[in-house]
């Protein structure tokens, strides 16, 4: 069969470039090793899959060169998933900070579109073929792929690397693209997990243990970037929606530094109780903004069973310190498979922003999660993924 490309990767960004390459016209054959196509949308958001962030930007996305993402981003917008989605019955529902949800909270909603789409479009899809080399031909490229036992190659004039990053090797992720792009003299940006649970060990280990299992709306701050949402402490460290945010600039040896109560002062919550019921204890106080079992916790830090009235100045200065200024030093992360998604990639010098393809080699494409683009938690790595195949598409 004649293909106008072949896109490896059944993902977000390789279902989207096929569907919108169908809608101009065009043929795309998608190899899938997965038994089925769209296996990272399937488990997303828990299986409701938050398909994009109505706040998007490029301020959300952490790149080696941080105005890359702004042509794709102007040239798919967000106005167009949402409208995209609406014409194929998949009204948005918004959640907390933009995130937007299919109404049915059912991500294969989200997959079934692309499917029938690409049945309309006559889109051809093999799954359960991995691609195992590309190589530069006169024409285009040969493409060597297995189904099985079966070693097959195809030649087909332009190639797209929609194949994702090293996340969650279970749902089929590799570092193909990163490794056919070396063997095309490509530069790589230096990869990582991202949004990603951190770890701690040492003497503060069992501190967080006593802690695990409580979340805590919190700042998380480095330096240059601070994230209010929850934390949540675990046996081995810290997660949630914060921690997952600051790691995907966290490096290590950096130390976190967390604001537990973001929102108000403890000192000036104190001595407003102190006028009321001075007798009250410290630890009776603060379940009024946390669960017993964090408090009970602190016990080594704090005199819990001290009256307001009572408590020094002294006192008051370790309070503050240790609410408003919770530092941490994470021992690292907890790897590629608890990541949602990976950090580095394919060099943005070697694409061109405006088509995604390659500055090097001509009719070679790269989109979505295994270039040097990531998004913030909350859908933005969904628009990045549509808004890449939507780009693509235009100019295989």
């Amino acid at each position: 069969m004649d293909f106008d490309a072949l896109i490896i990767g059944g993902g977000a960004c390789g279902l989207m470039c096929a569907v919108q390459a169908g809608f101009l016209g065009k043929r795309t054959l998608i190899l899938e090793r997965n038994a089925q196509v769209g296996a990272k949308i399937l488990i997303s958001g828990g299986g409701r899959c938050n398909y994009t962030n109505l706040n998007t930007s490029a301020n959300n996305f952490i790149s080696a060169n941080p105005h890359f993402v702004k042509s794709a981003l102007s040239q798919w917008t967000v106005n167009d998933t949402i409208s995209f989605f609406e014409s194929y019955g998949i009204y948005g529902a918004e959640k907390t900070l933009g995130q937007l949800f299919p109404e049915s909270n059912k991500a294969k909603d989200i997959v079934q579109v692309f499917i029938s789409l690409c049945q309309q479009l006559a889109q051809k899809i093999y799954v359960n073929s991995t691609v195992t080399d590309v190589q530069k031909a006169a024409d285009g490229f040969e493409v060597f792929y297995e189904q099985g036992s079966k070693k097959q190659s195809i030649k087909v004039p332009k190639v797209v690397f929609a194949s994702g990053g090293l996340p969650i090797a279970k749902m089929g992720a590799t570092d193909f693209a990163l490794r056919m792009a070396k063997k095309m003299a490509l530069q790589i940006e230096k990869t990582a997990p991202a949004l990603v649970p951190l770890t701690i060990t040492g003497n503060q280990q069992s501190f967080f243990a006593n802690l695990s299992g409580n979340a805590i709306f919190s700042r998380v701050s480095l330096p240059h970037i601070s994230f209010e949402e929850n934390i949540l402490f675990t046996h081995w460290g810290l997660s949630g929606p914060a921690i997952l945010q600051i790691s995907s600039y966290w490096r290590p040896g950096d130390i976190l530094e967390i604001d537990l109560l973001p929102k108000n002062n403890i000192i000036d919550l104190i001595e407003a109780e102190r006028k009321i019921n001075g007798k009250k204890s410290l630890g009776v106080f603060l379940t009024r903004f946390y669960t017993k079992k964090f408090v009970e916790a602190l016990a080594n830090e704090i005199p819990l069973p001290k009256n307001l009235a009572s408590l020094s100045k002294t006192e008051l200065q370790t309070i503050h310190q240790l609410f408003h200024h919770f530092k941490v030093k994470p021992a690292g992360d907890k790897g590629y498979d608890k990541a949602e998604v990976m950090r580095g990639g394919v060099s943005t010098d070697e694409l061109s922003s405006k088509t995604l393809e390659s500055k090097q080699v001509a009719g070679l494409y790269f989109g979505g999660e295994c270039v040097d683009v990531t998004g913030w938690l909350g859908g933005y790595n969904f628009q990045w993924a549509w808004a890449s195949g939507f780009v693509i598409a235009q100019h295989i």
